[in-house]
């Protein structure tokens, strides 16, 4: 299996699909790893495009590092794949936590090597609530997550899975193999890891990044969004992005890249070849 070694010495797994074609890099959200990438991934490959998806630092098959796991590090590990990978004419994409660094990474590194950024279901600017931020959610929001992380984290993916992440507790509708993989990926994870990730997910200021981005951006977000809702994110984004297109999926989810495939895959097929 493919790795990259960052400076501090953690391994990073990675998957790279398919054979020329411009790149595209899909960074997942939190607490899973490549694998939730991987119809995307596929799609793209097959329709002419390079895919590569990583597993962030803690996460799925990569180093459960005791330190770094915050948002400036996971995007210099980012930059540290592309740099290894000589990647140019790069669309990043990121789901969630991965939009957040997404747009991190372009904040600290630039834009030389990236064509286009797309924002999925994505946390940025500023999900907690603060004096600057007052639409934000409540800390006591992110410390609930936190409890369940320390007291019983494989419930907590349960409940995540068969609630809000991919709506299931609206309809009951959602099928028992992809709320099953959302928790295996979860819990190969490490507890350190996926602990302390909820607060770079959640506390992270993103509007300087976002504000960085010289590139086209694809903004995309549901409306029934229960776990990053589209008010306090993907409607804010768009506007603090200076050349942003904003879609709105009505009536849908948190977990796009799982519940709205086809679609999905299509806006995204039609936004990197344009």
């Amino acid at each position: 299996m493919p790795y990259v070694t960052t400076e501090d010495g953690a391994q990073i797994f990675y998957k790279d699909w398919g054979v020329g074609g411009s790149p595209v890099l899909l960074s997942h959200g939190w607490p899973l790893n490549a694998d939730a990438w991987e119809a995307t991934a596929l799609f793209l490959a097959t329709h002419g495009h390079r895919a590569i998806a990583h597993d962030r630092r803690g996460h799925g098959r990569s180093t459960q590092t005791w330190d770094g796991n915050e948002m400036d590090t996971y995007a210099d590990d980012l930059a540290c794949l592309v740099e290894h990978l000589d990647l140019t004419d790069l669309t990043l994409v990121g789901h969630s936590t991965g939009g957040g660094e997404v747009a991190r990474y372009v904040g600290r590194h630039g834009s030389a090597r990236v064509a286009k950024v797309v924002l999925v279901s994505a946390v940025p600017p500023l999900m907690l609530r603060t004096a600057d931020n007052p639409g934000g959610l409540p800390l006591e929001v992110f410390d609930g997550i936190r409890a369940g992380e320390a007291a019983h984290r494989s419930q907590l993916y349960r409940d995540l899975a068969d609630g809000p992440f991919f709506g299931h507790n609206r309809a009951g509708d959602v099928p028992q193999g992809i709320r099953d993989a959302f928790w295996l990926q979860g819990l190969a994870s490490g507890t350190r890891n996926a602990y302390e990730c909820i607060a770079a997910f959640s506390a992270t200021d993103f509007r300087p990044d976002l504000a960085a981005i010289d590139v086209p951006a694809l903004v995309i977000h549901g409306d029934d969004d229960q776990i990053v809702p589209i008010d306090i994110s993907g409607r804010l984004s768009a506007e603090l992005i200076a050349d942003a297109t904003l879609l709105v999926y009505e009536g849908r989810s948190h977990g796009l890249p799982d519940m709205d495939r086809e679609r999905l895959h299509a806006d995204l097929l039609a936004f990197i070849d344009s």
